[in-house]
């Protein structure tokens, strides 16, 4: 899942008002509705699951779809979704997935698996421009040389429909991980039919997400979405599973200021908020401690160098300016979670891979770079400007970091914020010098954190690659186990730190409020929650 992590805000929410959770009169004896109020962000990017990119937008979509594996609520580990099993061959190399006979799209018609066969295909093809392309297409035979053009008759690719019922799924080589991968969003199926309806099939932003026109397959169907103020989904009818759902109703509201959210839970508006303002987690950690969670998540954060444009194509500059970052003050003094400092790019220990490359050097060594790239204590250092999506500990760190980088280098770095869409659409299109990022893991494997960073990669906007890099990652795919795999994945962090495409900050915790009154909201290394299982006391 990718995905860039959005912690961020959307302001007139306490204009319009919040929903209260509805009572029951005594005279019809009806059990009050089960809604759950959920801080989410910022107003989603879209609710198509094959062209977003954000975990605003994975939180409200796995509410709305099912692929063919599901999520354990507990560890995340793959559990059947629309497919009641599978069996994988000797080689490892074909899956074939028997789906559920019962399973529907929420208009009441069957989810078969020609509707997988034309998903993939959507997400493959090329003017659609899918930024998630890639965990189809290095995987499954033929897919690359389909997306790239090179084959135009998608019979040919490894997937294929069996019966209405079973499908079958040839890779290029073993993967160990693939039915982790296939807990991704982007391995969704989609209502082709639908989307074909509204001109979606090879471009996005179509209406076929609205409510009045989208077809899903979830446990919970889309019932309004008010943008900038709330999206609500609602129990799905149709779902196979549909008596095991626990929560009638689930509110997501857009709100980016991380003040305005706690004030919102704190009101009772909210059961879950997206984030915590780091001033506030003192407070909650003395007075509050059933409400606050602070958790491992499997996720950098980071800063991208646009490294075409100049300075930042020089790799002196990008080491002088990560050099000059004291994260250790940074996580004490501004972030407050417990995070830890980032000096790679891999997240240390996921599935018992620990990157030994490391960001090394002193303030003495990046004064140094920065003058042999020509700007001696930062005199005719060019303007350079941070972009940054809306959101106030974004601010905080930014601000911070830009007095670093005034006091350690001498030069002046210039902020610039985005409401979310912007921002994504400046990351998309290159239009940045230096932006915050964040990457969560799509799955518990390093490879989730590797794979970014190759040549053209839909969610690789650093203008960033390496042939090397590229024949290494190429390499891990054939790997015969795991140990063979991160020693390939030892080498690509290297590269990453001699070059730096970015600059690695902290390494997360997960850090917001949530209400007591919720149940089996698991805290999870991915901070996914299957909803079908989440619950909550009336």
């Amino acid at each position: 899942m990718l995905r860039h992590l959005a912690f961020l805000f959307a302001g007139a929410l306490l204009l319009v008002g919040c929903s209260k959770h509805p009572s029951a009169s005594a005279a019809d004896n009806v059990a009050p509705k089960k809604i759950l109020n959920f801080g989410n962000g910022t107003e989603p990017q879209d609710l198509d699951p094959q062209v977003v990119t954000g975990v605003p937008e994975l939180n409200i979509i796995l509410a709305l779809f099912e692929g063919l594996v599901s999520y354990d609520p507990k560890d995340l580990h793959p559990v059947p979704g629309v497919a009641k099993s599978w069996e994988i061959s000797p080689d490892g190399l074909v899956y074939t997935f028997h789906l559920r006979e019962e399973a529907q799209w929420s208009n009441g018609e069957p989810v078969t698996a020609q509707d997988f066969v034309r998903s993939y295909q959507r997400i493959l093809t090329p003017t659609l421009a899918s930024e998630y392309a890639y965990m189809i297409f290095n995987y499954v035979a033929g897919a690359k040389d389909y997306y790239d053009g090179k084959l135009n008759d998608f019979s040919k690719v490894g997937i294929k429909a069996l019966d209405d019922h079973a499908l079958q799924i040839t890779l290029v080589n073993p993967t160990p991980y693939l039915l982790k991968a296939m807990c991704h969003y982007a391995w969704f199926p989609v209502p082709i039919a639908t989307i074909a309806k509204f001109g979606g099939l090879d471009r996005k932003g179509t209406n076929w997400t609205r409510p009045e026109n989208i077809v899903s397959n979830g446990p919970f169907r889309l019932k309004a979405w008010l943008p900038q103020q709330k999206i609500v989904v609602e129990r799905s009818p149709t779902y196979w599973d549909r008596t095991n759902v626990k929560l009638d109703e689930i509110d997501f509201y857009p709100v980016e200021s991380a003040d305005i959210e706690e004030h919102m839970f704190r009101t009772g508006q909210l059961d879950v908020t997206n984030d915590l303002a780091a001033d506030k987690i003192p407070f909650y950690q003395h007075d509050h401690p059933d409400q606050l969670r602070i958790v491992p998540f499997l996720g950098i954060y980071f800063y991208c160098f646009n490294v075409k444009r100049p300075p930042l194509d020089n790799v002196k500059v990008r080491r002088a300016l990560a050099l000059a970052i004291n994260r250790e003050s940074l996580i004490k003094n501004v972030v407050k979670g417990n995070e830890q400092p980032a000096y790679a790019v891999s997240y240390p220990g996921t599935a018992g891979y620990y990157p030994q490359a490391r960001l090394t050097g002193t303030l003495d060594d990046a004064r140094r770079l920065l003058a042999e790239a020509g700007y001696p204590n930062g005199r005719g250092f060019p303007p350079l400007d941070l972009l940054y999506n809306t959101n106030s500990n974004h601010r905080a760190i930014a601000e911070a970091i830009q007095q670093m980088w005034k006091k350690n280098l001498n030069i002046d770095v210039g902020l610039t914020n985005q409401e979310w869409k912007v921002y994504l659409d400046s990351l998309t299109t290159h239009n940045f010098q230096l932006a915050r990022y964040g990457w969560i893991a799509d799955y518990v494997d390093p490879n989730s954190f590797i794979d970014l960073w190759e040549t053209g990669n839909g969610n690789n906007h650093s203008n960033w690659g390496s042939p090397e890099y590229d024949r290494l990652l190429a390499a891990s795919y054939t790997a015969k186990t795991d140990g063979e795999r991160y020693a390939l994945y030892q080498n690509m962090d290297t590269i990453l730190v001699d070059e730096l495409p970015i600059i690695p900050i902290y390494y997360y915790t997960r850090v917001h409020l949530v209400n007591p009154r919720v149940k089996d909201f698991w805290p999870t290394l991915l901070d996914i929650h299957p909803w079908n299982s989440v619950d909550i006391e009336r």
